[in-house]
């Protein structure tokens, strides 16, 4: 092997590695807590962690990148905000844990990313409804899963992410106080393997990859200054 392709190979690894390390429109970004992360009081989060949680780690939210000439956006739905797009610098604070610290961020992108922008396109058609607390399909509300499972669809009406039977309970089999409070304020049955998302699932597709990129790094420096 000669000089000059070993050079245009490690080019070509340089470029590579370049484009992982920056946030792609299209990017899903997935939150995830410790197992034993406690949030004193309960919270939805909470209840999510431990209805779809995995051995390590427990994926709580997932959000979808948009990223333009004006900087780095994300697109997800919230309690807080509803369906919304926001600086990603938002987000983060948004999910800063309560000792002050960040969660993990697992950054994950489809492997043919073509249309990816498309996705996003169709994200926006969502901006301005309601959050999902009922977790039903076709409610004219959406949960963050769901807005990205009914974002990230082709134009011949097929979906990149399935459905599964949706699980509230925790791992000792029964339903954590926060739904049983929930649903019954609400006056709706919990809507226990009624088909729907969830972050943990949605992860583990083999539509994506996933992708090294450091979303808190920027953030991080400017609230230490």
């Amino acid at each position: 092997m000669g000089i000059a392709t070993i050079l245009v190979i490690a080019m070509a690894s340089c470029q590579r590695k370049a484009s992982e390390d920056t946030l792609r429109t299209g990017d899903l970004i997935f939150v995830g807590i410790p197992m034993d992360y406690s949030i004193e009081g309960g919270s939805m989060d909470e209840a999510i962690a431990s209805a779809t949680g995995s051995d390590s780690l427990n994926l709580i939210h997932v959000a979808i990148a948009d990223v333009d000439s004006e900087g780095k956006w994300i697109i997800d739905a919230t309690i807080k905000h509803g369906v919304d797009r926001h600086p990603l610098d938002t987000f983060i604070t948004d999910f800063t844990l309560k000792d002050g610290s960040l969660p993990v961020f697992i950054v994950k992108r489809l492997k043919d990313p073509s249309k990816a922008a498309e996705y996003v396109e169709n994200s926006k058609k969502f901006l301005g409804k309601a959050y999902d607390l009922h977790f039903l399909p076709d409610n004219d509300s959406l949960y963050c899963s769901e807005l990205v499972r009914d974002s990230y669809v082709n134009s011949d009406g097929t979906y990149i992410f399935g459905t599964v039977p949706m699980n509230f309970k925790g791992p000792d089999g029964e339903f954590p106080l926060y739904w049983q409070q929930l649903f019954e304020k609400l006056g709706s049955p919990i809507p226990q393997n009624v088909p729907g998302t969830n972050p943990h699932d949605m992860s583990q597709s083999p539509a994506l990859e996933t992708v090294h990129v450091s979303i808190s790094t920027n953030y991080e420096k400017r609230v230490a200054k």
